[in-house]
């Protein structure tokens, strides 16, 4: 159990001093919150957890996948913001990360990607 709470602990001070940084500057909190640090900390946990190396290879292998539809959003949403407002501009652009993961998921899977849970 403690070590379910260091985890919870460490993940959420990342989160909450990268919303910090960002706060104070655009460009360096956009950056920052482009590295991979979610990635790198579930791999972590992975890896002190002696997960098998298939496993955490493979989850890097599937979040290369999942990130590339997700990356029109970020265009997107700033596009809408000024026009809907923050909640609504929010939730279209998840309606349409969701539509644009479904579309690349039946794309990538004429090539043998299996992306589907």
């Amino acid at each position: 159990m403690g070590w379910l709470i260091t985890k919870y602990l460490v993940t959420a001070a990342v989160v909450v001093a990268v919303s910090e940084v960002a706060k104070r500057s655009d460009k360096l909190g956009a950056l920052i919150v482009a590295l991979p640090m979610v990635t790198i900390l579930a791999m972590i946990w992975l890896y002190v957890e002696k997960q098998p190396m298939d496993k955490i290879a493979n989850h890097a292998w599937y979040t290369f996948w999942y990130v590339v539809p997700t990356l029109p959003m970020f265009l997107i949403f700033p596009a809408l913001l000024n026009r809907f407002g923050f909640w609504l501009a929010l939730g279209m652009s998840a309606v349409i990360t969701v539509v644009c993961f479904w579309l690349f998921a039946y794309f990538v899977k004429l090539f043998g990607i299996d992306l589907m849970p």
